[in-house]
């Protein structure tokens, strides 16, 4: 069976609730308030079953105070049934609650005129003729007018045979999407601990799922799920669910939080949507100005950045803002909200996000930024997915992100990752999604930076990798540099060798002078053997001054040879030194039962100075050519 939502819309007084009742015989209205004032001041729910389409009705308050209770129940509703009394016709509040629907973008309705006997043909007409001027050139246009009266029955089956064929006509939700369940009721039922109700605008909730209550990120148990009031094991988009939450008390959930798919939204309080004012907006969208935001079931205040050229979207037109909300919201790609004035507290318009995860823009940046956000306006899901990866630079984006901003299911997301890949947008690199462009621009910035390196200094292995993540990586973590420095070298752009990045044709050549220098001071080592000299001694013997760089520079060339070991501080040996001591320290090994010696003898069979026995033991330990017990080394 096919569920839909059918929302109320219209004035107060208009007969919603009574249309409802007549229509389900259910009593929307709940609250004692609501009894004794005879009107509607919350949402109300009802369901209808029709027999192959099955609808659950949001009724809504009419009064313009409560306007943001009607905005908590009319997100997610599938149709609009426009309310208007055949003996007022249109009233202020009809044309905010159309407002609302079209900015909300709800695609289908009818049209009600409710209090049919109280008025004759005539006025009828006239009720009808308004309603029709009303809603021409928008979604209502040409839909089904059906004149009704509540108290007699009169018109009822006709609107219920209407509502059937809406139904029918409806196209079935996404099932591209996580679930999202905006809560628009939190309450306690003794027996059973909370209970929240809402319109499950995507996705599906299972009995027994792990959920996350958002923006607050508390993971919750689904104990049980309700639609229509009876009980069942899944709830599906589209349909009016109540759910029993573990782990939780109804105490600490409120109007306006979220149910979703535990681990895969995030909280943000920076958007870049596209706002959309009414043609009797009060005044035009200027920046800093602050408005009131309703998102799903939820109220924010926030504040505006026009992101227009001249700096305000007037009425009746469409710009660019960004909206800092003052509390943490969550939204994603494609969300619908409404924006209202805040004080007085009028509708001024809506809008679609577009980047739920904004950073504060520059005023220079305003061209490309307009730029990017139209191509998240119009484009396919395979070029959303690359802009967001293309805006993110070099520090890419995680599959998370990507979900955390579309709450697209994991099979949606391989598809847009696929197809961007096809069209050379994206690459992978490690666990994460990168440019194409970016990584491109990165490899020249590089390559011009390390080849003015060796251009400096041809003596120098390369540069330091933490020089190039300073000036090229900035907002990309450790792992990512990581990654993609591997990806450079695995293209054989550069050789990465421990913290040294150098271009693969890269070799120190050494002038006739710096030779000399490095035979001088490879034969000053290996004639030292175990005594290891003082560098300023070797330095000086060399010909060298103590200021001159070159002496470290050529040390490090034997180092990176093999020909000179650091061992501990500034303290260097011959490589040969070192392998006739483990010669002669194996031979020992052969002569002993526990193939032990301590530091004494150590020393004697070195020849050396306790200066220099130690260090060398804790050097022969790193190497595992020894192994320290107590006072004794045991020779490996």
């Amino acid at each position: 069976m096919k569920s839909i939502i059918v929302g109320t819309a219209g004035h107060i007084d208009h007969g919603k609730t009574a249309l409802v009742r007549a229509l389900t015989g259910i009593d929307a209205d709940r609250l004692p308030e609501e009894k004794r004032r005879g009107i509607t001041i919350d949402i109300g729910f009802a369901d209808l079953d029709l027999g192959d389409v099955r609808i659950g009705f949001v009724d809504v308050p009419g009064h313009e105070r409560f306007v943001k209770n009607m905005l908590a129940g009319a997100h997610g509703i599938d149709v609009v049934a426009l309310v208007i009394a055949a003996d007022e016709s249109v009233m202020p509040q009809t044309r905010e609650h159309f407002d609302i629907c079209r900015l909300l973008g709800v695609g289908k309705g009818v049209i009600v005129l409710t209090k049919k006997d109280l008025v004759d043909e005539e006025l009828l007409q006239l009720a009808r003729a308004e309603a029709e001027d009303l809603v021409k050139g928008s979604f209502l246009e040409g839909a089904p007018i059906v004149a009704v009266s509540s108290r007699t029955g009169e018109g009822i089956d006709e609107l219920k045979n209407a509502l059937r064929d809406i139904g029918l006509q409806t196209p079935a939700r996404s099932d591209d999407f996580v679930a999202r369940l905006p809560i628009d009721r939190a309450f306690t039922i003794k027996g059973f601990g909370a209970v929240v109700t809402g319109t499950l605008i995507a996705g599906e909730i299972n009995e027994g799922d792990e959920m996350e209550l958002m923006p607050a990120r508390e993971r919750v148990r689904v104990r049980g799920v309700q639609v229509h009031g009876a009980a069942i094991k899944q709830a599906n988009a589209g349909q009016r669910t109540a759910i029993n939450l573990g782990g939780i008390d109804a105490a600490s959930i409120e109007r306006g939080m979220l149910l979703a798919t535990a681990g895969r939204l995030r909280p943000t309080q920076i958007i870049d949507a596209s706002v959309q004012l009414l043609n009797d907006a009060p005044r035009a969208l200027r920046s800093r100005q602050r408005v009131r935001v309703h998102l799903g079931a939820a109220e924010v205040l926030a504040r505006v950045r026009v992101l227009e050229t001249n700096g305000e979207i007037s009425p009746g037109k469409q710009g660019l803002v960004q909206l800092r909300f003052e509390s943490p919201v969550v939204a994603v790609l494609g969300d619908r909200f409404i924006v209202r004035a805040y004080s007085p507290q009028v509708t001024i318009g809506g809008g679609t996000i577009l980047d739920p995860f904004a950073v504060k823009h520059r005023a220079k940046d305003f061209a490309a930024i307009r730029a990017r956000l139209e191509i998240l306006a119009t484009g396919d899901r395979a070029a959303r997915f690359a802009e967001f990866v293309i805006s993110a630079g070099v520090a890419g984006v995680s599959r998370e992100d990507i979900a955390a901003r579309t709450a697209w299911r994991e099979e949606v997301i391989d598809s847009a990752l696929a197809e961007a890949k096809v069209n050379g947008a994206v690459m992978n690199v490690d666990r994460r999604f990168l440019s194409s462009a970016a990584f491109d621009e990165v490899n020249r910035h590089i390559a011009v930076e390390v080849a003015a390196h060796h251009q400096r200094e041809p003596l120098s292995r390369g540069l330091s990798k933490e020089i190039l993540r300073e000036r090229f990586f900035g907002g990309a973590s450790a792992e990512t540099f990581r990654a993609m420095m591997a990806e450079l070298e695995k293209r054989g752009s550069f050789v990465v060798e421990k913290e040294i990045v150098r271009l693969p044709e890269h070799t120190r050549q050494l002038s006739d002078e710096d030779a000399r220098v490095q035979d001088s001071l490879e034969k000053m080592f290996r004639d030292a053997g175990l005594s290891a000299p003082n560098l300023a001694d070797v330095f000086a013997k060399a010909g060298l001054k103590p200021s001159d760089p070159r002496g470290r520079k050529i040390l490090q060339l034997l180092i990176d040879s093999g020909a000179l070991v650091k061992v501990h501080g500034e303290m260097f040996f011959h490589k040969s030194a070192l392998d006739e001591l483990v010669k002669k320290l194996r031979a020992h090994a052969q002569q002993t039962s526990d193939r032990a010696i301590d530091v004494g003898a150590f020393k004697d069979l070195a020849g050396i100075s306790r200066k220099y026995a130690i260090p060398l033991l804790e050097y022969l330990d790193r190497q595992r050519v020894t192994r320290r017990e107590g006072e004794r080394r045991v020779i490996l």
